[in-house]
């Protein structure tokens, strides 16, 4: 299967066959949607066929590892396989998702603790971190961000293999989530003199895209645990 969003995040809808329909939804040979997975919701948006537009609802993983499943609205008459179909991402939620999670990679840069958990949305997002309390502060933390943020650095991926992960541990900040191994191949999201870490989840192109932010929150989780709960201030 083709995951256009891994090579460009920016592509809206395409074309695609009907590969297969069960009752969890439809597979396509190509698609535009990003599964639920690392922290980042699945996408929602639009299925046309013959003149008729279906409602995708969520996008989830498959059995395989590039498997991606288009979840219909309830009671959806769905096209047969072999049909040839068009698809088209919700926009406006996706760039959110896109800046929201360009920007955690941001975060991970300024608190240097491992992350222990997380969660995308399209106003605001958390990392959970390993570190004691009184290391971090929110204006501070916000200060920090919207100056890494108005920096622009490009942001931009490459490829490892398994065994370069593997020999290079420090790459992985996340304790929660490990990065998908297996296929012989990982991606690497590189943020310019900032972070470089395996990340399979969309981003914006450059840093200056997301937009100002603000740090509303931090939270006591436990003991080293602390939340840091990020919005969108523009």
């Amino acid at each position: 299967m083709e995951l256009i969003f891994r090579r460009d995040a920016y592509t809206v809808r395409c074309q695609a066959t009907v590969v297969a329909v069960d009752e969890r939804g439809l597979m396509l040979d190509r698609t535009v949607f990003y599964p639920t997975g690392g922290g980042q919701p699945g996408d929602t948006g639009t299925l046309h066929h013959d003149g008729a537009e279906i409602r995708l609802t969520d996008t989830i993983k498959g059995d395989g590892p590039d498997s991606v499943i288009h979840v219909p609205e309830v009671g959806a008459e769905l096209p047969a396989p072999g049909s040839v179909v068009e698809v088209e991402i919700d926009w406006d939620r996706r760039f959110a998702h896109m800046r929201m999670h360009t920007c955690l990679h941001l975060l991970c840069a300024v608190v240097p603790g491992a992350v222990t958990g997380g969660q995308i949305g399209a106003d605001r997002s958390r990392l959970d971190f390993n570190v004691p309390s009184a290391s971090l502060d929110k204006d501070d933390l916000t200060a920090h961000l919207n100056r890494l943020i108005a920096d622009d650095r490009p942001v931009s991926y490459r490829w490892i293999d398994d065994a370069e992960l593997e020999a290079n541990p420090d790459l992985v900040r996340t304790m929660s989530v490990k990065p998908p191994t297996g296929t012989g191949q990982v991606r690497l999201v590189d943020i310019e003199g900032i972070d470089l870490q395996p990340c399979g989840g969309t981003h914006v192109a450059r840093t200056a895209e997301i937009g100002r932010v603000e740090v509303v929150k931090i939270e006591n989780k436990g003991k080293q645990n602390r939340r840091v709960v990020v919005a969108l201030a523009s």
